[in-house]
């Protein structure tokens, strides 16, 4: 399958690992992984802060670029980003946009992915042939649970992966506290809800708390180092596209591995 990848805002600025792990899998699996050059943020972050006009010609953009027919899916690692594709752009398009936007959004959206829904709801597979030796605990983001409903999806793609240890995060479906602006406008509630999530991540005793959004990861993963906790946090997608002969190294594993293959 010809597969468009797109890279979201925080991906292609600050977690470009976690895109190329996302395109090495899609590749890895036998899809023909393109990456219109053009693209650029999909617009969530003016909608959710209530500017809905501004990001038309985000939108407009994401038609363009991901519209030809050639593109049979478009993947991303991030549950958010999926959401305000699917389900945002078609509000835009409506309210202030024009006939041939309001078709391109309809074109597209309706073959827009998250990458766990993707890869279990349209390429059928859970069993990724992926390897990842660590404790890991899995925080369903929000956007990804509730707007996208991908469920279960997640957690049957990390179940097969070889060697895993997986363990279950204690409320689980709480947020993290992100929420894009909220964090900033509402900083000290966002901070109390990030000190439970942190709480339950911890008392996991694992190794990587994954998740779906690179957001909420870095939401998480900057609390915890904060109290120098010894969990760091991975997107899903990274752990996903680890094998046995490619595999993730954790930092701490470093040492490890240079003794192994001296």
């Amino acid at each position: 399958m010809r597969v468009g990848l797109f890279a979201t805002c925080l991906g292609d600025t600050l977690f470009p690992d976690a895109v190329k792990a996302t395109a090495v899998l899609l590749a890895r699996l036998g899809h023909d992984v393109v990456f219109p050059p053009g693209q650029t943020c999909c617009g969530q972050m003016h909608v959710n802060t209530g500017y809905q006009r501004e990001p038309v010609p985000l939108v407009r953009g994401f038609a363009e670029q991901f519209g030809d027919p050639s593109i049979e899916a478009v993947v991303m690692p991030s549950g958010s980003c999926a959401g305000s594709v699917r389900h945002q752009h078609g509000i835009v398009a409506e309210r202030y946009g024009d006939a041939a936007l309001r078709a391109g959004v309809a074109a597209v959206r309706t073959k827009t992915y998250e990458l766990s829904e993707f890869l279990v709801d349209v390429a059928g597979t859970t069993d990724v042939g992926a390897y990842f030796p660590h404790r890991v605990t899995y925080h369903p983001t929000c956007h990804s649970l509730r707007m996208l409903r991908v469920g279960e999806k997640p957690l049957r793609l990390l179940r097969a992966v070889e060697a895993i240890d997986l363990v279950e995060l204690p409320e689980a479906d709480a947020c993290c506290g992100f929420g894009g602006t909220f964090a900033v406008k509402n900083a000290e509630t966002s901070a109390a809800m990030l000190a439970d999530k942190m709480r339950h991540v911890t008392g996991t005793g694992a190794d990587v708390c994954t998740a779906g959004d690179s957001s909420c990861l870095m939401h998480i993963g900057g609390g915890l180092s904060r109290i120098q906790a010894d969990t760091r946090t991975l997107h899903l997608a990274q752990i996903l596209a680890s094998t046995r002969t490619q595999p993730y190294v954790l930092p701490d594993d470093t040492d490890q591995l240079e003794a192994a293959t001296r």
